[in-house]
């Protein structure tokens, strides 16, 4: 194998960023101590990064800052504040979540390669041309997908000069990320926010099939599968674990990185994943990759399984065996751990101290030397010094003008004055010319760029007018509510509907106002029925929750709006859509509270939506949720299982809170909150601020009761919007057992 393909290590703190890089890591990807998504990492300081930044690259190691979460609108002032030291820095790419931030990046700060997170929920082409758009030099793939599915996108990334990175090695997530909102819903943990509380590997009252953790994945390890992935041309190999400690992180790394070198040098691969079974796993699966997701993906145990692996090798996983292999595996960790420390205490990210020597007398130029540990150069005014003017040179004007150099991978150790004159004056403007020019040496010709001033967006001049009233359906049964009612009806598009594109446009053919909603999933095969939806039907407006959707409408010149699965949390987000792919209007996401929905300022003549009533998906997952509840004759998800299943279920964990499992025909397993959102009191509480309400009345079974059929529903919500005084109340009455909790805390 001759291309090159990185291994990329995850660092949670100081320790696992020097083992990664001591096991051979060509990248490491970390996080502050705020804007990324694994809050309960240690993370880092800020003023530790230049001086992990200089141990990296001289380790010729990459680092990557995550700043992969979703910003509300009051942090973007600080967000402006981080980005502006971030790009005077040698940081070698930004992970962003955010389509706010991604516009920021793309406008103001051209010089960070961004590179696209995986909480993006990226599957097919349309979505790799929509971040294009946004110039992301690198997208990070959703989990699920296979080597087929990887290869068709990395074809595509590689003609735009995209690099496609894979999460190889570490937990599983059972839904694709960026779309759950099971932590947020129950204990206000957003995962978009990096606070995912995982209730999915929760105890949960045993199921029929006997299982006490059912939605509990094994861990991806891709180990044995490097040659395949370097034939689908993936640049990147992502290891996961920015929680696990640095023993970990090493042990993995060290073992990828043998991987990495005996394919590179041989052109074959070393056998079973030895060592990597011995740190913490919970046994391991290749199934989404292999692109056969079959029961043996789940294991009843979110634990340790490492010690009952060694058992299974020595005879068997009796509770002697266990022991026996736990002493065993914790003798080994001990020396790994003490191996580990002993290479990397002596290492310092400390950053290399300066030594400036100034020097100068009256009408001579003034003369900087600088000495750095590796190297020593010299910057010399073009204007000479004089004896009178301003500033006068001193220790505390001239380390004030300077100062910026501690925010690179040096800081200033000494300032000699010894050899300049007394009383001496040089303008700002040359002090300032003088400090640009010893940034530009000591970061290697990047020369530093001024900070920008927060960009300002304008509030609209445009009214938002009455609200109306909006109605998603999903069932062809309910499709006589077009002709019944004067709101505006959406019709959901299943996720897999490659066998019924005609049947669903005679649909939108006879019901000339329906408009198409597409959801947040489509791959493959799916995604190409969906282009070709719309290439036959033309639409004149559509909604979707899918980016790659969204760019298809963008080049076709269909108007579009923004679905809530896009998790849009500020005005930059929305100045994002509609600058780049003109798009018309957009749902503001449910996560976030009343107060942070009044500081987003809508784009001019840009309309800005929101749900009042559906159901909460909380996840959506590829794997089939109902192995571990009901049991299932199949062993594998295959087409038919996604076209033609209908089933649904619930489970019930330790706090007696139940979740709703179901699977309709064309369409993944979801998992529903156990009731429905109901929020009445946004229509009067931040007037003035939204074009239109929407409710959803697909039939998802939950415990939220409602006691009137769908048009006497529609009709009750139309009289809140036209401000009848008792419709809240007959609200209440017909629909029952429902929550807001999300408007009420936030993220």
């Amino acid at each position: 194998m001759k291309r090159k393909i990185e291994l990329l290590a995850p660092g949670g703190d100081v320790d696992s960023i020097k083992a990664a890089i001591l096991a051979g890591a060509d990248a490491v990807y970390c996080g502050l101590d705020k804007f990324n998504a694994r809050n309960r990492a240690a993370n880092i300081r800020f003023d530790d990064l230049n001086g992990i930044l200089r141990l990296a690259h001289q380790n010729n190691c990459e680092v990557f800052l995550t700043l992969n979460i979703i910003i509300v609108e009051s942090e973007i002032p600080a967000l402006i504040s981080l980005l502006n030291k971030l790009v005077n820095t040698s940081i070698d790419g930004i992970i962003v979540q955010d389509l706010g931030l991604l516009y920021l990046l793309s406008n103001y700060f051209k010089g960070i390669k961004i590179h696209a997170s995986t909480q993006l929920t990226t599957h097919n082409t349309g979505q790799i041309l929509f971040l294009n758009q946004l110039t992301a030099s690198r997208v990070n793939l959703s989990r699920e997908l296979n080597i087929q599915e990887i290869k068709a996108l990395a074809e595509l990334a590689h003609q735009y000069d995209i690099s496609i990175e894979v999460f190889v090695h570490g937990s599983n997530c059972i839904c694709f990320s960026g779309i759950c909102y099971m932590s947020s819903v129950q204990s206000g943990n957003s995962g978009n926010r990096g606070r995912c509380s995982q209730p999915c590997r929760d105890q949960y009252v045993i199921t029929p099939a006997g299982k006490e953790f059912p939605l509990n994945l094994k861990d991806n390890s891709a180990y044995s599968n490097l040659r395949e992935l370097a034939d689908a041309g993936v640049d990147s190999l992502k290891i996961e674990g920015r929680i696990k400690k640095f023993h970990y992180v090493y042990t993995v790394v060290d073992a990828w990185k043998k991987q990495l070198q005996f394919f590179q040098d041989e052109n074959k691969l070393i056998d079973g994943s030895g060592t990597l079974s011995k740190v913490f796993n919970r046994s391991f699966s290749n199934a989404f990759l292999m692109g056969r997701i079959d029961k043996n993906l789940f294991i009843d145990n979110p634990r340790d399984h490492s010690a009952i692996r060694l058992a299974e090798i020595n005879g068997g996983s009796s509770d002697e065996n266990i022991e026996k292999a736990k002493g065993s595996i914790y003798d080994e960790r001990t020396e790994i751990i003490t191996m580990v420390e002993a290479k990397i205490n002596p290492i310092s990210i400390r950053k290399a101290p300066l030594v400036i020597s100034i020097s100068g007398e009256c009408g001579a130029p003034l003369r900087v030397e600088v000495k750095t540990p590796d190297v020593s150069f010299v910057v010399i005014s073009e204007i000479n010094l004089a004896n009178v003017g301003t500033p006068k040179l001193d220790y505390e004007v001239i380390f004030k003008r300077l100062k910026a150099l501690n925010d690179t991978e040096f800081f200033i150790e000494k300032i000699e004055l010894e050899n300049l004159q007394c009383n001496l004056y040089l303008p700002f403007k040359e002090l300032t010319s003088i400090k640009k020019q010893l940034l530009f040496e000591l970061t290697d010709s990047k020369g530093f760029v001024d900070p920008i001033d927060l960009p300002v967006v304008k509030k609209p001049t445009d009214q938002t007018g009455k609200p109306t009233l909006s109605v998603l359906i999903s069932s062809p049964g309910d499709l006589y509510v077009c002709a019944q009612t004067s709101a505006t009806i959406y019709f959901k598009l299943p996720n897999c509907f490659t066998n019924d594109l005609a049947e669903l446009i005679t649909h939108f053919t006879i019901h000339k106002n329906l408009i198409p909603w597409f959801p947040s999933v489509l791959i493959g095969d799916d995604y190409r029925a969906a282009v070709d939806f719309l290439d036959q039907l033309c639409p004149q407006s559509i909604v979707s929750d899918n980016t790659g959707i969204a760019e298809e409408a963008f080049r076709r010149g269909i108007s579009w709006i923004a679905g809530p699965s896009l998790n849009l949390v500020n005005s930059f987000s929305l100045l994002c859509l509609k600058e780049k792919f003109n798009c018309s209007g957009a749902f503001i996401s449910n996560e976030i509270s009343q107060m942070q929905i009044r500081s987003i300022k809508r784009p001019e003549d840009f309309k800005l939506y929101y749900s009042i009533y559906h159901p909460i998906l909380l996840m959506t997952s590829r794997q089939c949720l109902f192995h571990q509840v009901t049991g299932c004759a199949k062993s594998y998800i295959d087409e038919a299982c996604i076209s033609q299943c209908e089933k649904s279920s619930s489970i019930t964990n330790l706090k007696k809170v139940t979740f709703f499992i179901e699977k309709s025909k064309g369409n993944y397993h979801r998992l529903y909150n156990e009731t429905n959102f109901l929020n009445t009191a946004i229509v009067t509480d931040i007037p003035d601020t939204f074009s239109g309400f929407f409710i959803d009345l697909s039939d998802v079974e939950t415990k939220t009761r409602v006691d009137r059929d769908k048009l006497s529903v529609i009709q009750l919500f139309e009289n809140l919007l036209t401000g009848d005084p008792e419709s809240k109340n007959e609200l209440d009455q017909a629909i029952r057992f429902t929550t807001n909790v999300q408007y009420l805390k936030g993220i």
